[in-house]
Order: C-alpha cells, then structure tokens, then sequence
C-alpha cells in the first residue's frame, strides 16, 4: 500500500514537470514584419542601355509573389504578344520577365509594377517599382504630367490608363480605336495623379481610358474616355487635367426576338429617341401596332395585331440617319396579358405623381370609373396624362399635408392594346407634415445660363432637379432630410439634359461643377447655400 501511495506521488511530479516544460516551450510570437522586400541584384541592370537581352530576372532578399498582375503592372510602350511574367500566384525569390516581342530600336522601355510586389507572409507591399531599359544608347527622361478627373462626378474612376500616341505622318484619331499608344501609365486604385515617364521629345495625342477590357484601344460601349484637344509638344512645362466622360453611342438595332405572342424585341444600343419601324411586308387594313421600350435594358418592343401568319417578315428601323432592314422570324411565344401595378406606396411626397405602369400598351383610359378621395371622403380633382413609350399613367394632383388619399379604380377604367380590361384596383397613400420636409435656397453666382441644378445622394443619383433659364435663385422645398450633393450642370446647347463629349468630334462634356459640402437637411429648416461657380 505504501509502494501504491508513492507511485502515485511519483507519477503526480511527473506529469506537473511535463506540463511546465510544455509552458515553457510555447513560443510568444516575434514582431510582426513591416518592412517590404528589397532588391538584391537585376540581370540586366535596371536603367541599361542598348539592351538586347530575352530575359530579365530580379532578386529578392525573401519570398515574393505579385497580386493583381493585370491591373497592377503597366509596360510602357505597350508590348505585342506582352512578356511572361513569373510567379504569378506563387512564391519565389526572384521575378523572372521572358520578353516575347520584337523591340523597337531606340526606344525606352519601363516595367511599372504598382503596388503588385509583396512579400509573401505579411504582404507588406514594394511600392512602386519601375524597371527601365533602352535599346539605344540613352534613357528617355521627359515626362507628361496630370491630373484625371470624372466630368459629370466628384470622384473619378480608379485604374485609368493615360496615353500618348504619336503625332507623325500616319497618325489619324481613328487610331485609338485600333492601335496601342506609344506610352502608357495607370492611375491604379488610389490615384488621380499621373505621370508618364521616360519619354523622348516629340508631339504626341493625349488621350486616357477607363479600358474595361485592357487591351489599350477604345471601345465605345463599355469604356469612358477623355482627352486633351489637339496636340501636346513634349517637353513643356504643363500640367493637364482630363475629364472622363462616357459616350453616347451612335444609335444602332440589333437582331430581332419573338418574346410575346404578339409582341418582338429590338435590341439597340445609342439613343433610341424617335426610332421608327415600319414593317415591309403587306398587312390588313386593321392591322395596328405600337412601340414601347423596356424599363431596364436597351430594348425596343414592336407590340402588333392582329397576329401575322407568315413566317417571317421585314422591317425597315431608322433612327436620325440609321437606317437598316432587319429580317424577323416568328416563333411561338405565350400570350402577353395586361397586369397593372402602382409605382408609389405607403406615402407620396409633396413633388411626387401617383403614376400607374402597365404590362400591355394601354389603348384608352376611361377617366369617369377613376375616384380619388381625401381623408375627408371628399372627391379630388384629377388629370392624366399617358407615356406610351414607358407604358405609365400619371394622375397629377394637389397634394395637401398630413392627409390620405385613395384611387379607386372600377372595372374597366383601362382598355389594354389586345382589348383586355382592369379588374378592381385600390391603392392608398398618404402625405406627411410638411415640418418633416427640410427647405433649401440656393443662391448662384457666376451663372452662365441655362443651368441645370441636381441634388444627388453620395452615388450621384439625382433625387431633385430644377432649371433655371434667368434666375440666380433656385428653391427646394419640401425635400427629404439627409445628406445631399449639391451640382450645377452649364446646359450649353439648352436641351435640358447633360450632354457628355464626342471625342472624334472634339467636343469636351458639358461643364459641371460642385459645391463645397453642404450641411445635412434636417427637417423643419429653412437652408441658404451661396453657390459660386468655378
């Protein structure tokens, strides 16, 4: 039993020892690593001249990888095929470039990695680095410096490649549609700024692009573009400044699509504004039809009656000086039927219309099977007006505060284009205190009429808008409290609209400015911004 009682002591103090060593043992952790990785050595030597060698390597003091490769390393002039470039996804201790090109005699070449070099624990960035060789006997050192800036918003877009092509006996400004730029920088994600760096003397075009495809040439439907007009001479002590804008595209229709029974698609892409389509082949003598446009996507729909029984036709579009001919062929399709849901709910603020949209092209509304009755079961004037483009009704009324009202609807108040009608339909909204709305006076200087006024949320979507032809004073009232963005668009060609620029045609975007941050409307306050204009 004694033996037992000091086993079991034994086995105790041995167990304890184990357990302090396994304390002692654990480790505590070191500094974390701030710093970036460093450059041992360059083969060939960055800044060489009269370069000729098919493969770059750079070392490294520790493992390395390269992020966002893609966005992140420019090559200054563009290369055709581009050079591989190694790790890409993995660690290493070196970066490995295997040029594939031909390269142009003479000519200053820069790698730009931007922030793609990490180290591979901490991924403590190494900013910023450019390696430069030239094919001659000298490095270009002349540099084009600006600033990139969005035309209709504060804050530009992020990743714009700014370039410069050549002015000699072949340039055309057809050019960035086709070629890549003699020179090339990004903004990367943090910047406005750019410089384009070892450069030669010269003329060049001064053109940037939010190049959603990244292959340097300008694509119309997805990419902004600005530019500097006419030529920039190199060097020369200046500092540009770009605005981006997105071009309206030429109208253009695409292939037809059978989505309804009676009713075909038309794709398009441009400004669909006064498009006309007129269908080639013969039709009865009641054969009507009717265009109307998706709320969402560029799509035209051709709505007809009665159905045709053929198997395909020919229609005719045009559009300004478009014009095509499009064959369609007719499928089975489900039968479109007339549904009709109110735009507004809950309340209706006091610059808002009870607007109803339908599914069918409404033919004819009947105003007597309409009542609109306050709070009071009193009745409400009325008017109505119909956007057959967009397929809505709009019951315009004066809206009184702290009230209710109901629109009534009986069966039969819409006739829809297929001689479908409406079942019953209710709808009830209501208005606030006017003490819940905030109220601002905006007073301009330096106005240069007509002028477009905007409030705009922190995504530059207009929520209020007024015009001004003569007045240096514009009024809010009633709006929502929040946070507003107040800007001022120059309507210079009096249209109503902002109008961005056309790069072929030379023509800069319509100017816009904006105030210096305005205070949050807050409800019950009367605001009065001074507004000057720059």
């Amino acid at each position: 039993m004694r033996n037992a009682f000091f086993g079991i002591i034994f086995l105790l103090i041995i167990i304890n020892l184990f357990q302090n060593c396994a304390n002692k043992g654990i480790p505590k952790g070191g500094p974390v690593d701030e710093d970036p990785p460093e450059i041992t050595k360059s083969t060939p030597e960055n800044f060489s001249t009269n370069f000729t060698a098919s493969e770059i390597r750079i070392s490294f003091n520790e493992y390395i990888k390269i992020k966002d490769a893609q966005k992140q390393i420019i090559i200054s002039p563009p290369m055709d095929p581009p050079p591989v470039i190694t790790p890409l996804g993995a660690a290493s201790k070196e970066i490995i470039i295997k040029i594939v090109d031909t390269l142009d005699a003479n000519t200053t070449y820069a790698f730009n990695f931007g922030q793609s070099i990490v180290d591979n624990n901490e991924e403590n960035p190494f900013s910023y680095y450019r390696y430069v060789f030239s094919t001659g006997e000298t490095i270009d050192s002349l540099s084009v410096k600006g600033s990139i800036k969005d035309a209709l918003n504060l804050s530009p877009d992020t990743f714009v490649n700014v370039m410069l092509y050549e002015i000699d006996s072949s340039y055309t400004d057809s050019i960035i549609f086709k070629e890549k730029p003699k020179y090339i920088t990004n903004t990367l994600d943090s910047l406005s700024d750019f410089s384009i760096d070892n450069i030669k003397a010269g003329k060049y075009k001064l053109v940037a692009l939010k190049d959603e495809n990244g292959n340097y040439t300008y694509e119309p439907k997805s990419d902004k573009i600005g530019f500097v007009e006419g030529e920039i001479t190199v060097p020369k002590d200046t500092s540009y400044v770009i605005k981006m804008f997105k071009e309206v595209l030429a109208f253009e229709a695409g292939r037809t699509k059978q989505i309804g029974e009676q009713r075909i698609m038309i794709p398009f892409e441009g400004d669909y504004k006064g498009t006309q389509v007129e269908l080639l082949d013969s039709v009865p003598k009641e054969y009507r039809y009717q265009i109307t446009k998706d709320e969402k996507t560029d799509s035209l729909y051709y709505w007809y009656k009665p159905k045709i029984e053929k198997d395909s036709v020919f229609f005719v579009v045009k559009n300004k000086t478009y014009i095509d001919t499009l064959k369609h062929k007719f499928r089975k399709a489900d039968k479109d039927t007339l549904v009709i849901k109110a735009l507004n709910s809950g309340s209706l603020n006091f610059d808002d219309i009870f607007t109803i949209e339908s599914t069918t092209p409404i033919s004819s509304f009947d105003k007597s099977k309409l009542k609109v009755i306050d709070k009071d079961s009193l009745e409400v004037p009325f008017t109505s007006r119909y956007d057959s483009i967009f397929k809505r009704y709009e019951f315009p009324i004066e809206l009184k505060e702290d009230n209710r009202y109901e629109f009534f609807f009986l069966p039969g108040a819409f006739t829809d284009f297929f001689e479908e009608k409406n079942d019953t339909l209710k709808y009830n909204l209501r208005t606030r205190k006017k003490s819940e709305f905030g109220n601002i006076r905006i007073r301009i200087a330096n106005a240069k009429f007509p002028l477009i006024v905007q409030l705009t949320d922190d995504k530059y979507e207009v929520l209020y808008e007024k015009y001004t032809e003569d007045s240096p004073i514009v009024d809010f009232n009633d709006i929502n409290p929040k946070q507003y963005l107040l800007r001022v668009i120059f309507d210079e060609n009096k249209n109503g609209k902002y109008d961005p620029g056309e790069f072929l045609k030379v023509k800069q975007p319509e100017r816009v400015s904006y105030s210096k941050p305005i205070d949050e409307i807050r409800a019950n306050f009367d605001f009065i911004i001074n507004f000057t204009l720059d």
